[in-house]
């Protein structure tokens, strides 16, 4: 739709405001203008006042909370991998005793909850068969259940009789990184479950997601593509409260959209969604920093971390959760 127009708030914060200030999505940070994007047109700083109710709705109603959690501080999802094979961490935590050690050791930490993967999504990886995914993943998710209850856990996957499987353990969210695409099932199993779902953007496979990546406008069309998700997840009895939203930093893209969506990240809240976003270790970084070894990524995720809170973002998902919590709250502190 060339005609389209997108409202990107240009958020701002401070407890000293004008009286024009508008919340962002009922949290601490506010805007008084927007940046109006239209495919094929330069952008235009409005006033906030002249947006559509439709927009403004979505820009300015507080977010549900999820899993129990509520959004009125920035929220840390800890990123616990069972596999031999993931991109930074890969074969660490891949017995049940390490993954349930190292939960429990993000939890003291200061995790709001724990995403449990068993298959890697990293650039060129290959599928893992439902049995070993389950495998990995169920064990740890019922001793993390049993130990720590109060600590809302996520499944990181694609696939419904893996998500069944730990959502009947105890899990409360979904983490699909295909946005409900690769596995049919998985819609009408959220819809019966009540579980919150995470629709991530992702062009193409983990197999074949960095072979040229290509967009007519990476913030636009990111954009749209979880409009859709979303009005798919609305029409399959899935309520917007129930939903995240990742813009899937890393996932077939390139540096440069990467940056794109980083520098537009406010524009996803009119969308009407609570937004996480995972930039953790990822190798934009340690292009940019000339970093090689993701484990020592640390100072350049929490740099983008804190970009991302800055424009409203209510959910980061990181490695590292001690110093992440620490920055953030200094953060806010200092904010």
């Amino acid at each position: 739709m060339p005609d389209r127009r997108y409202y990107r708030p240009l958020v701002q914060s401070g407890k000293v405001a004008p009286a024009s200030a508008i919340l962002l999505a009922g949290g601490p940070v506010w805007f008084t203008h927007v940046e109006r994007l239209q495919r094929g047109r330069e952008p235009e700083v409005i006033s906030a006042r002249e947006l559509p109710d439709e927009i403004a709705s979505a820009l300015t109603s507080p977010r549900a909370s999820i899993c129990g959690l509520t959004f009125e501080h920035p929220l840390l999802m800890g990123v616990l991998n069972t596999t031999p094979d993931s991109f930074s961490d890969g074969g660490q935590f891949d017995g049940v005793e390490a993954a349930f050690r190292r939960g429990g050791e993000m939890i003291a930490q200061g995790a709001d909850l724990i995403d449990i993967g068993g298959e890697s999504t990293r650039p060129g990886a290959k599928l893992v068969d439902n049995a070993q995914e389950i495998a990995r993943v169920l064990p740890v998710a019922e001793a993390l259940h049993k130990e720590f209850s109060q600590t809302p856990l996520s499944i990181d996957t694609r696939k419904a009789e893996v998500a069944s499987a730990v959502l009947a353990a105890g899990a409360g969210l979904v983490n699909d990184v295909s946005a409900l695409e690769y596995d049919a099932k998985m819609g009408p199993l959220l819809a019966k479950s009540g579980a919150a779902i995470c629709l991530m953007h992702a062009k193409g496979t983990p197999k074949n997601m960095q072979d040229a990546p290509r967009y007519d406008d990476v913030l636009l069309d990111v954009y749209d593509y979880l409009q859709g998700r979303i009005d798919h997840c609305l029409a399959l009895g899935i309520a917007r409260e129930r939903i995240l939203l990742d813009p899937g930093i890393g996932f077939g893209k390139t540096l440069a959209h990467n940056l794109a969506l980083i520098r537009g990240l406010s524009l996803f809240h009119g969308l009407g969604c609570a937004i996480l976003l995972g930039v953790s270790r990822k190798s934009f970084i340690g292009e940019i920093a000339r970093e090689p070894d993701a484990n020592a990524r640390l100072p350049g995720s929490i740099a983008v971390g804190l970009e991302g809170l800055r424009q409203g973002v209510q959910m980061l998902r990181v490695h590292d959760i001690r110093e992440t919590r620490q920055a953030v709250s200094l953060w806010q502190a200092t904010r």
